[in-house]
């Protein structure tokens, strides 16, 4: 399973991170994700600079992609000609937005008019988008997911995590991040979020693990 985890310039640390730290759990299963980006570095919004590991050509071939927020978001939505380096296919890779990533998803025309998360900073842009924004952490129709808050990125990854290596997966790589003494609670919670949007006929789950 070889994920894209699309990371901007001005790019929430928590977001690409987070997600990426806990994909990983599941190298041993062949599983890697990839920091991708269009330039050869990018900095974050706190001014962390980082090497990309992937060009942003990678999204296109990857078996999944999360897309992460930032503050320039806004700008790379209206870059008509970096959105047209982006190429993803819902109906052959789970695709997963984070705060206004869920923006970038809409002027993707992945979102169309399902209702999908984001963030309190960014719902007037994804709103102005034409989506219909709920009061949710996360939401997935299918093969597509969106996440509302910095740390709703456990979701995200348990999600991506269960439609392709099953359900006991996910636990087990959510009980290892969660915080002693809370991880049990944090399994149940995080599980009981995504949960309800498992396909149980997902054709997904066992393809990559």
């Amino acid at each position: 399973m070889q994920i894209a985890v699309l990371t901007f310039d001005g790019f929430n640390e928590l977001d690409s991170f987070i997600a990426a730290a806990i994909l990983n759990r599941l190298r041993p299963r062949g599983w890697t994700a990839h920091i991708t980006s269009p330039t050869e570095r990018v900095t974050s919004l706190n001014g962390v600079t980082i090497h990309r590991q992937k060009p942003l050509a990678f999204a296109a071939e990857a078996d999944a992609v999360l897309i992460g927020s930032g503050i320039r978001t806004r700008e790379i939505a209206a870059d008509a000609d970096l959105l047209g380096e982006i190429r993803l296919d819902p109906a052959r890779q789970l695709i997963g937005a984070q705060c206004s990533g869920t923006l970038l998803l809409a002027r993707l025309g992945l979102i169309a008019t399902l209702p999908a998360c984001t963030d309190l900073t960014s719902k007037p842009w994804v709103i102005e988008a034409g989506v219909d924004v709920l009061d949710a952490p996360f939401v997935a129709h299918g093969n597509v997911a969106t996440a509302g808050g910095c740390l709703a990125s456990q979701y995200l990854a348990a999600w991506m995590i269960a439609r392709a290596a099953g359900e006991a997966a996910a636990r087990e790589a959510i009980h290892y991040v969660a915080p002693v003494g809370e991880k049990e609670e944090t399994v149940a919670r995080t599980l009981g979020v995504v949960a309800p949007f498992l396909l149980a006929d997902a054709t997904v789950t066992g393809r990559y693990g």
